[in-house]
């Protein structure tokens, strides 16, 4: 019994094996080859050809099969393509939103804020060298008045400090021909007072 059983064993799987080889080459078969297929095991009656129903069965399930697969993949597709139109709207919509502020961005750095306007680098820089030059001017102008009044101002002192001197010779000499004078008339009165 246990040959048997070792011998049929081996047969059997290889039976199952050959017919699960069938079914998978009927499943790999395209339509195509699987219409072929039946045409060419169908009998002929006059000028029909005759099918097996359960062959016609097999083609038919098989045929909605694959068109239930590909309305599935046409279906999964279109929702993918939806997907990625919608992605592709998203980042178009990102690429804007960043070209603007990188736009923005750029037009912060090449400027400068003053007083909160924004004003560009070259229009800053004209304004603060003017404002620079003109203090320059101004200062020089100023320096120039502070040298002239300087330059007056001793004069000034110098022509005082002389006047000061000749006022001083001049109290001197009148105070002492006040009193050659008093002296005169003293001599004067004392001369008269004797006479």
């Amino acid at each position: 019994m246990k040959k048997i059983l070792v011998l049929t064993l081996p047969l059997f799987l290889f039976t199952l094996h050959a017919t699960a080889q069938d079914s998978i080459q009927v499943r790999k078969n395209t339509l195509n080859e699987q219409m072929t297929d039946a045409f060419d095991k169908s009998n002929s009656y006059q000028e029909y050809k005759v099918i097996k129903k359960t062959q016609l069965a097999t083609l038919k399930r098989n045929i909605l099969d694959s068109v239930s697969s590909l309305e599935k993949k046409i279906n999964t597709q279109e929702s993918e393509l939806s997907l990625q139109k919608n992605e592709i709207d998203s980042l178009r919509q990102n690429l804007q939103n960043t070209k603007q502020s990188l736009a923005t961005a750029k037009e912060k750095e090449d400027g400068i804020e003053i007083f909160g306007i924004l004003t560009s680098k070259a229009t800053y820089n004209a304004i603060m060298w003017s404002i620079i030059l003109i203090l320059l001017l101004i200062s020089g102008f100023l320096f120039y008045r502070f040298l002239n009044s300087h330059k007056i101002t001793n004069a000034a002192q110098l022509k005082m400090a002389e006047m000061e001197i000749e006022l001083e010779d001049y109290r001197r000499n009148s105070l002492e021909r006040e009193q050659k004078l008093r002296r005169k008339l003293q001599d004067e009165i004392n001369k008269n007072r004797k006479a």
